[in-house]
This record gives structure tokens, sequence and C-alpha cells, in this order.
């Protein structure tokens, strides 16, 4: 069982003014894997809040994986992927382009997304989109490779080829 973190964020959100629908979307969608989802946060579009809650995260909670939803486009407030540059080791770029890729059958918006992925220690994290209709989506195009991904991060010393 992998154990995970999903951090909304939101301005609105973490002021208790907007219901989050995203979180408990994704949390439904990683029910049907082996992924538990152990924590969740909501914390307003600050770039030193959303890096401690993922550093939080990976490093005490010792989390395999973290998603988190929402600050990912163009608007000033938008800061969830510069917060995530700042807290990981090396980045991911191979995810966030297959999301990008996928999403951009479905609207032309997608190509303004600024998602990232990356590891921190031992940790997956990786960005998603604020709706529940675009995280959902990008997460189905991700999740058959999530597993693989936490295990290599990990160690996991099998070949790729074999280990699927």
């Amino acid at each position: 069982m992998y154990r995970a973190g999903i951090i909304t964020v939101s301005d609105k959100g973490s002021q208790g003014q907007r219901q989050d629908l995203s979180g408990p979307a994704i949390a439904q969608m990683l029910a049907g894997s082996s992924i538990e989802v152990l924590r969740t946060l909501i914390i307003p579009d600050e770039t030193d809040r959303i890096a401690a809650a993922i550093v939080m995260l990976a490093d005490t909670e010792k989390l395999d994986l973290i998603l988190t939803t929402g600050g990912t486009g163009v608007s000033p407030r938008d800061l969830t992927p510069d917060a995530t540059l700042k807290v990981i080791d090396r980045e991911l770029p191979g995810m966030a382009e297959a999301m990008r890729q996928e999403s951009r059958k479905i609207t032309p918006h997608a190509m303004i997304s600024r998602a990232v992925a990356g590891i921190r220690g031992r940790c997956l994290i990786v960005n998603l989109p604020g709706s529940p209709k675009g995280a959902t989506e990008n997460l189905a195009v991700i999740l058959p490779a999530l597993k693989h991904a936490i295990d290599k991060i990990q160690g996991d010393p099998r070949d790729c080829a074999t280990s699927l």
C-alpha cells in the first residue's frame, strides 16, 4: 500500500468560502488503487505555505505521493508550480507533459498549464489542475505509471521492462 497526501491550493477554500471538490474527487479516484490517502490539506495560494506543506508531507510524514490541486495556471496567484520547483530535488517532466498533451485533446486551455512533477527524497509530487474535472482527467493520464514511478524513486532495482 502506498501512502499519499492531497494538498488543495485555494485562497477561497482555505478561508471556508468555497467547498473543496477537487481533493475529494482525487481521493475517490485513488480509492480503487493501492494508494491510500492519509492526509488532506487546504491551504492558500502562497508560495511559502505550499512549499512548507509539501516538505512536511514528504519529509516529516514520509508519504510516497503528494498530489496538489489548484494554482497551476497563469493567474497572478497561481503559485503551486513555483513552490513545487523550490522544494523538489529532481523534476519529472514526462508526467506534466503527458497531462498537458492529453488535456489539450479536451481543451485548448491545457497549453497554459504550468503544472510540474518532481521528486523530493523518496516522494513523488505532482501538480494537478484545480477543477475536479481537470484534476481527475489529469490524474487518469498518470495513474497507470504512479506505482512504478514510486517504486523506482524508492530504489526498486528491477528492470523497468520486467517490473510492470
